[in-house]
């Protein structure tokens, strides 16, 4: 697989100004691509977007908005424009389905129009499996059937929504299955990932709240891990039609975290406990990549500890810009 074979052609980004969709446009850039970006800034960022790429305005819900960035003509979408996550989706579950359910049935059926598009990447989530599944969850095993929150179910629907039209039209669709991204480029703000809030709050020397016993566990894995999967499976033919984890295959428990992010910035502040949120049931988390690697070679790079330091590097270099934007009223992890 010839790594640099984005040379020449245009990439449409959902979501690129993202705490994900801002790393990707990065990285296809640097392997030659010419790339646009469709974003309605509800949840992302300017100061994420460099400044040499197309930025379109608009709702990924929007067919003329999802025209208005066909235009450009290009011949991959990676879609990852949602509404993020769980908690946000419970407290706003119309706003849910608009975006994640109506956003890809939108680009879904505007790609198929549109003569450039070959691929499409859809941004899917590690939610989307069974939480009573045996652990690595491999992509052989059952989607969530029963649902916790409005997030799972509009992931899944996606899911589906891709199987239907890789089914009815021309189109290559991979379903990424990414678990835990965290990195540069995300802001907190009470609906966002526990890392950049801990983050944040442990640069203000404040406990980190921990919802829950803290033995819980996920798979961390570093943006430029997941952008650089991401970049392979969209070059990747033996992928087409198929679900793809994006994982490191290591757990990590929300105690552990809270001590290496502590550690790291030098907060004296401890840890907090609260009680669980009542939609969390999935105690531990794990993803196996050996799909992923068989495929494209992947392995991932950043260990947790590196993928802190670097986080907390992109923090100190950005503080005035995260601090303005961020709501610090958030109080759950």
């Amino acid at each position: 697989m010839n790594i640099n074979s984005y040379d020449g052609q245009t990439v449409l980004v959902t979501g690129g100004a993202g705490a994900i969709g801002s790393r990707l446009v990065r990285a296809l850039r640097d392997r030659g691509a010419a790339v646009v970006v469709l974003d309605d800034f509800s949840s992302g960022y300017d100061f994420n977007v460099p400044g040499d790429v197309q930025v379109i305005r608009g709702d990924v819900a929007s067919p003329e908005a999802v025209r208005e960035a066909l235009t450009f003509d290009p011949s991959h979408v990676f879609h990852l424009a949602a509404f993020f996550a769980n908690q946000n989706s419970v407290d706003h579950p119309h706003a849910d389905l608009d975006t994640n359910g109506h956003g890809i049935i939108t680009v879904l059926q505007e790609s198929a129009e549109h003569d450039s598009v070959r691929r499409v990447v859809y941004s899917s989530s590690s939610c989307v499996y069974d939480e009573n599944e045996e652990l690595p969850y491999t992509e052989s095993e059952s989607v969530e059937l029963t649902f916790n929150t409005p997030y799972e179910i509009s992931k899944t629907l996606g899911e589906a929504y891709c199987n239907y039209f890789g089914g009815v039209t021309d189109l290559e669709i991979v379903r990424a299955r990414i678990f835990n991204s965290y990195g540069p480029g995300e802001v907190p703000d009470k609906y966002r990932n526990v890392i950049p809030k801990f983050i944040y709050l442990a640069m203000q020397d404040e406990p980190l709240p921990i919802t829950g016993s803290g033995e819980e566990t996920r798979d961390f894995t570093f943006v430029s891990d997941v952008t650089s999967a991401l970049c392979n499976i969209g070059l990747e033919t033996g992928t087409t039609d198929e679900a793809i984890n994006i994982a490191t295959e290591t757990e990590t428990t929300i105690d552990e975290l809270a001590r290496q992010i502590n550690s790291v910035v030098g907060n004296d502040g401890g840890v907090v406990y609260k009680p669980r949120r009542n939609w969390d049931h999935t105690n531990r988390r794990r993803g196996s990549i050996q799909n992923l690697h068989h495929l494209t070679g992947y392995e991932p790079s950043v260990p947790l500890k590196e993928g802190i330091k670097r986080t907390v590097d992109w923090f100190n270099a950005n503080w005035k810009n995260i601090d303005t934007v961020t709501d610090n009223s958030f109080e759950e992890a």
